[in-house]
């Protein structure tokens, strides 16, 4: 029988904390994608995921593989706790943002300095919007 290797604490957690990363950075890369999910997005995401990357720093019947798992999880559905946690503390923001975009037009005690770049992701105010933003 092969000796059995038991992982240390600070391995345990590195592969925890990898997992989280890659976990939070996967579910961020899909709220703000651009254009439609197809099926071959789904078969990167498992090759990702699981791929031979992660089965050669982790091996899958062991400890370390199911911290990263733990820590994956972890990551992607944190990710959408502390969005939701924002939304629900913002008052510009309702529910509906999660379902089309929808937001509060802001007031006019707002204002985007001309120094600041645009936004270019999902939330970014389009021109139309824009104009007289800055009053």
């Amino acid at each position: 029988m092969p000796e059995v290797q038991t992982a240390s604490a600070i391995q345990l957690w590195g592969a925890g904390g990898f997992g989280f990363v890659i976990g939070w950075f996967v579910y961020y890369v899909n709220r703000y994608r651009k254009g439609d999910v197809q099926f071959s997005d789904i078969t990167t995401l498992i090759g990702i995921l699981g791929g031979g990357a992660i089965l050669a720093l982790f091996d899958a019947q062991t400890d370390l593989f199911g911290a990263y798992g733990i820590g994956l999880f972890a990551g992607f559905f944190g990710y959408f706790l502390f969005l939701t946690l924002w939304v629900s503390l913002s008052k510009n923001f309702t529910v509906d943002w999660f379902l089309d975009g929808r937001r509060k037009k802001p007031t006019s005690g707002f204002e985007i300095p001309g120094e600041i770049r645009q936004t270019t992701s999902a939330m970014a105010i389009s021109n139309e919007e824009n104009s007289g933003f800055n009053d």
